[in-house]
């Protein structure tokens, strides 16, 4: 690591990949260089997102740098609910740079960007004036790259009529709502185009009074880079790397320089880079994370949480042990079953959480209510509470299921009840879920897609040039591992390691896709994470669009989404539930026979000859080969022995040669 700069200096303006193929740094290697660097912040400041803006805070806090969140806002040239008509086109907008000063500040900064996207949205995400002036306290604002408003017209030239007053009233404008935390922004990267704008800026800033803060529009983290960066912008763009007439960057100096590297660059102007630093050490964002907001549940009659649970677990658990001498005695639940029941809302009121079950019993027992099938999986299911409930239907004490497993005192975080329904109707599910705590509070969870090793490889062979039958050669070449690396596939194949070493043109390909390789390249839709809060989500988290829909998705991925304390849940669309539920309602149509699912007789003998042939395409989890060729072996003929199945086909098992010992 370098020493603490004799010159401070912090970077205010850059770009990470969740500017989506339009940067090429990883938010870890921007926050470890900036460290190198022997900065002690950092600001991040993406194209019209705050995708990366927790992580991001997260990974400074723990680097001991001071995270310093941003973003570069797009600016609607009138109300940003004006989109087409006459003179628009997608370059009527105007760049900005928003930094958030403190907590404050970041509110009002999720507030903006998720505005841009839901509100404003017309090529690209954009905010106006009038929104901006709403939202603007604890936001520092500097005046933006060549592409402002500002900047745009000094650079016609102060001197020509009209000109200065012009730039004199933009100025004017940011510097009434911003006062003292407006600055006007100048770069240089080694591009005509921003020589120009500093002079214009830097003329008319000094006759103003204005305070000058030199950036670097940073889009890579080292020199190197710049080729990554290049290669991203022609996926993005869909072009070859030999066109001459792409979008590209004019040369390699797009990266995060040293200190002593932005002092050189501004001979001169010394005050505008140690501005930086007086900028940085003014903002104190300090999240509280850590904390909960649950949406509230009205529980009837005005009960406590706790005891409407525990009256629905009676009830349920009366109705599941109906018939069951062991289960209920003399009409009441025999003394093990209330030792359980006592035991887990012991623990379950003690961190908190009798809502959150209220919350998901709520919606399955309307997902029942209406026919949809539904079930828990995963570790929820060894809890008396969720059978009680109806959301798992097996039974913790006959099958000796660990509740711990699931929740214990020491654990932090809130349980997780992933709930499959059938595939067609979950979203019937949350729609119930939008209008019984408002659309506003409850909206999907974004994720993105990363260029995972074989897609970057595709996406890099095609801006190259290279022939697809030839990358197709390559990309089969890559062991078929899940979170394999080009790195590790290298080392694992001889085929790959050998193209590697010996044709030029591969090495190039897979030492760009190695560069790209994890970066985010676009946003989707998580396929099953809803997040339910007790205000509008805007208050919490930014939000945007699905593109090209008009569903509204979080600007944060799941971890970041749980970690901001918002209550995640999972609707899992499971398209067996859809087979078994048709499957009832034909043999209802065909026979008159109305089939319980959860009271199938487990001794049936057919049934089991059909596992013990591995016939099991269509059963949930037994449908792989692997697992067919186990069933084939195990011979399974009673449910411990299927159990027992499901449990061994796992990668520890199966290596270590357990699954033969017990085979045997």
């Amino acid at each position: 690591m370098d020493s603490a700069p004799s010159r401070p200096f912090v970077h205010l303006h850059c770009h990470s990949h969740y500017s989506l193929l339009d940067g090429a740094s990883d938010i870890s290697r921007l926050v470890n260089r900036a460290k190198d660097h022997g900065m002690n912040a950092l600001a991040l400041t993406d194209h019209g997102n705050l995708h990366g803006s927790l992580e991001f805070y997260r990974k400074c806090k723990d680097t001991g740098i001071n995270p310093i969140i941003g973003y570069e806002a797009y600016i609607a040239p009138g109300s940003r609910f004006d989109k087409g008509g006459a003179g628009s086109s997608k370059e009527a907008s105007y760049h900005l740079t928003l930094l958030a000063k403190n907590r404050t500040g970041f509110r009002n900064l999720v507030r903006l960007a998720s505005a841009a996207s839901l509100e404003g949205f017309y090529f690209k995400p954009r905010i106006d004036k009038e929104i901006l002036e709403r939202y603007s306290e604890g936001i520092v604002c500097l005046s933006g790259c060549v592409s402002s408003e500002f900047s745009r017209c000094v650079m016609k030239g102060i001197s020509t009529e009209g000109v200065e007053k012009q730039a004199r009233e933009i100025a004017g404008w940011f510097h009434n709502v911003f006062g003292d935390r407006y600055f006007i922004e100048i770069m240089n990267n080694g591009l005509d185009i921003q020589r120009m704008q500093l002079e214009g800026a830097v003329d008319l800033a000094n006759r103003m009074g204005l305070p000058l803060v030199a950036t670097s529009d940073c889009h890579y983290v080292d020199q190197g880079d710049s080729e990554a960066q290049d290669i991203m912008l022609c996926i993005n763009t869909g072009r070859y790397r030999t066109d001459t007439s792409r979008m590209k960057m004019e040369n390699d100096q797009f990266f995060l320089r040293s200190s002593e590297q932005m002092y050189e660059n501004f001979p001169g102007l010394e005050d505008a880079c140690a501005r930086s630093q007086e900028i940085a050490d003014s903002v104190d964002i300090d999240l509280e994370l850590g904390k909960y907001y649950f949406p509230n549940f009205e529980c009837p009659d005005k009960k406590e949480p706790l005891d409407y649970l525990r009256e629905l677990c009676i009830k349920g658990l009366l109705e599941r042990y109906e018939g069951d001498d062991e289960r209920i005695v003399d009409g009441k639940l025999s003394e093990e079953v209330m030792a359980r029941l006592d035991r887990e809302l012991g623990v379950i009121e003690k961190l908190g959480y009798p809502t959150y079950f209220l919350i998901v019993w709520d919606f399955v027992h309307h997902a029942r209510s209406i026919g949809i099938s539904a079930t828990a999986r995963g570790s929820g299911v060894g809890a008396i509470v969720c059978y009680a409930l109806y959301l798992s239907h097996v039974c913790p004490l006959r099958y000796d299921l660990l509740f711990e497993r699931f929740l214990d005192e020491s654990r932090t975080e809130p349980p997780d009840i992933d709930i499959d329904f059938e595939k067609e109707r979950r979203i019937e599910v949350i729609d119930y879920v939008k209008e019984k705590y408002g659309a506003e509070m409850v909206c999907q969870i974004g994720t993105f897609g990363t260029l995972a090793a074989r897609a970057a490889i595709k996406d890099v062979g095609r801006a190259l040039g290279v022939p697809i039958a030839r990358v197709n050669q390559i990309t089969a070449m890559v062991p078929d591992e899940l979170k394999i690396t080009i790195e590790k596939a290298i080392k694992k194949s001889a085929d790959l390691a050998n193209s590697y070493e010996n044709d030029p043109e591969i090495r190039e390909l897979l030492d760009l896709a190695m560069k790209i390789e994890g970066l985010a390249r676009n946003v989707g839709t998580h396929a099953a994470a809803v997040v339910i809060a007790d205000k509008p989500l805007q208050e919490y988290v930014p939000l945007t669009r699905v593109p090209g829909k008009q569903d509204v998705i979080t600007q944060w991925s799941m971890n970041d989404v749980e970690a901001s304390g918002l209550l995640k849940m999972d609707f899992l669309g499971l398209r067996n539930l859809t087979i078994l539920s048709r499957s009832v309602a034909l043999i209802k149509q065909t026979t008159g026979k109305e089939l319980d699912l959860q009271r199938l007789p487990l001794d049936d003998k057919e049934s089991y000859a059909l596992l013990q042939r591995g016939e099991t395409k269509g059963v949930f989890q037994l449908e792989s080969g692997g697992i067919r060729d186990l069933l084939c072996r195990m011979k399974p003929d009673q449910f411990t022995d299927i159990i027992a199945t499901a449990a061994l086909y796992r990668p520890g098992p199966l290596e270590g040669g357990m699954v033969d010992d017990f085979v045997d």
